[in-house]
């Protein structure tokens, strides 16, 4: 009995350090799953802080980039806004800068009388309305896009600390621009009474060197003539800057583009022939040549030479749409330019869904195409700068009054358009169009001018408008000239002449 009571003791003990056994195992397991889940917890919360870190990172170096930004390039342009109250408080204790030619002349200057009264005075009246501006009325031009630096002072900070004391104003930085002012002089005396435009552009380096828009105003009696200009009941427009603004059918001056559209999808190109017997259908749509003239079989030098209006008309139809547009965009088409100036968007609007009529049309430079004289004026230099095209602007840079060189705007390359090969062949076409064509009057020049002549018809009667673009020397490009006058007739009896003085100017004959 005593036995049995023992073994029934000793298994109740055995029981119970087996159950202890199966019990410690079970411990530890949910000791370990809770040091696991706390560890979980852990690296969730550090990634939560990391992420939250990230974003603070994020935000503050975006906060820093938008301060840079605004500080390098918004903040002038929101100054410049007319609207900006911080213009008043700096012309307070800040005469106005001049702004003056690349060649020294001055364009814009303050005159200030005995009682401190200050005038806007431009010594030469009309002829930089529209590029120099104004300052009555609305700030224009080179006045608005310059209005901060005009009212910025370098001079001396004894200087400036001493006129602070005295009660006298800064002076403010001068505004050296690209602008020749003998070429302006001179395309603005060719261009005489015409409704028209006149660009001229340095093609290596994108420098404006004439921009001429005439009707005009003289910007020194704007205030006074302002009703009458706003009225405008002649339709002169005189406020407009056609050179930047106005659109015009580009005429025959836009065959270099479909010539080199067609050279592009044509290798072979030099093999092209055409039999023009004066005029052609297209889509139901007759397109004939200029007085119905028979160029008889031609090539495509010789069509661009002559301007031959067939020729164009069924190169345009067969050209890849896609392909044709993508060009002309290059060439700056349905795009800003990237001026700092106010300026229009040229227009190429041809596409797969267009008929036959209207690639003709836009083939030899008329339909729903449209062109600013800038524009026309940039395709040439482009091609004269073996095919880079250069940012147009019209500042040089600005200096102190002791002649200190505040900031200096370099050249800018805005995009490749085609290669140096192509532009070396449309070059030696465009020459054909002096030499052999229509622009036959500049080949007498003592250098050799690549150019274009164009008369883009403007409605049902035949008025057109006379276009020339063209660049000299064609073997070292100094200058690149778009000209055009409004309902005058033909590109060779009224666009050739005006560029001729200006070539002959800046060049000399």
């Amino acid at each position: 009995m005593r036995r049995k009571e023992n073994e029934s003791a000793e298994r109740s003990r055995n029981g119970k350090r087996k159950s202890t056994k199966r019990k410690e195992p079970r411990a530890a397991e949910r000791k370990e799953r809770r040091d696991r889940n706390a560890d979980k917890d852990r690296k969730r919360g550090n990634r939560q802080v990391i992420a939250v870190a990230y974003c603070v990172v994020i935000v503050f170096l975006g906060m820093i980039g938008y301060l840079v930004k605004f500080m390098v390039q918004d903040s002038q342009e929101i100054i410049n806004n007319p609207a900006n109250k911080r213009q008043e408080l700096l012309a307070e204790r800040i005469v106005r800068g001049d702004i003056v030619s690349s060649d020294g002349r001055v364009l814009a200057t303050t005159e200030t009388d005995q009682k401190g009264n200050e005038t806007r005075v431009y010594p030469y009246k009309n002829v930089f309305c529209h590029v120099v501006g104004r300052v009555w009325n609305s700030k224009t031009g080179i006045e608005l896009e310059q209005s901060f630096p005009l009212l910025t002072s370098h001079v001396n900070p004894l200087k400036q600390l001493s006129n602070q004391l005295q009660g006298q104003k800064n002076q403010g930085d001068i505004v050296v621009t690209t602008l020749n002012a003998k070429l302006q002089q001179i395309a603005y005396d060719a261009l005489g009474n015409q409704k028209g435009a006149v660009v001229a552009i340095e093609p290596s380096t994108g420098k404006i060197l004439a921009m001429v828009s005439k009707p005009d105003y003289d910007p020194n009696t704007v205030r006074s003539e302002w009703d009458s200009l706003v009225a405008d009941e002649g339709g002169n427009s005189a406020l407009l800057n056609r050179a930047t603004q106005g659109l015009y059918p580009p005429g025959s001056t836009f065959k270099i583009l479909t010539a080199m559209e067609y050279m592009r999808e044509n290798p072979s190109f030099d093999k092209y022939r055409y039999e023009c017997s004066g005029s052609d259908t297209f889509g139901g749509n007759v397109i004939r040549c200029y007085n119905g003239e028979h160029h008889g079989t031609v090539d495509l030098k010789s069509s661009l030479a002559h301007s031959c209006n067939g020729s164009f008309a069924h190169i345009g139809v067969g050209l890849n749409r896609k392909s044709y547009r993508k060009l002309c965009e290059a060439f700056g088409f349905n795009s800003s330019l990237g001026v700092k100036f106010v300026s229009s968007r040229s227009r190429f609007v041809l596409d797969e869904k267009s008929d036959t009529a209207e690639a003709a049309q836009t083939a030899i430079g008329q339909g729903k195409t449209t062109i600013t004289p800038l524009q026309n004026a940039l395709i040439s230099a482009t091609i004269a700068n073996d095919g880079v095209m250069m940012t147009p602007y019209l500042v040089d840079h600005t200096e102190s009054v002791d002649g200190h060189v505040v900031k200096k705007y370099e050249p800018q390359e805005k995009r490749t358009a085609i290669s140096r090969k192509r532009a070396n062949q449309v070059t030696r076409m465009m020459r054909s169009v002096v030499s052999d064509g229509t622009a036959a009057a500049l080949r007498n020049l003592s250098y050799p001018v690549a150019g274009k002549t164009g008369t883009a018809e403007i409605d049902s009667e035949g008025t057109s408008h006379a276009w020339f673009v063209g660049f000299a020397p064609a073997a070292d490009p100094k200058i690149a000239v778009s000209v055009i006058v409004e309902g005058a007739g033909t590109g060779s009896q009224y666009a050739v002449p005006i560029a001729a003085k200006m070539l002959e100017e800046y060049l000399g004959n």
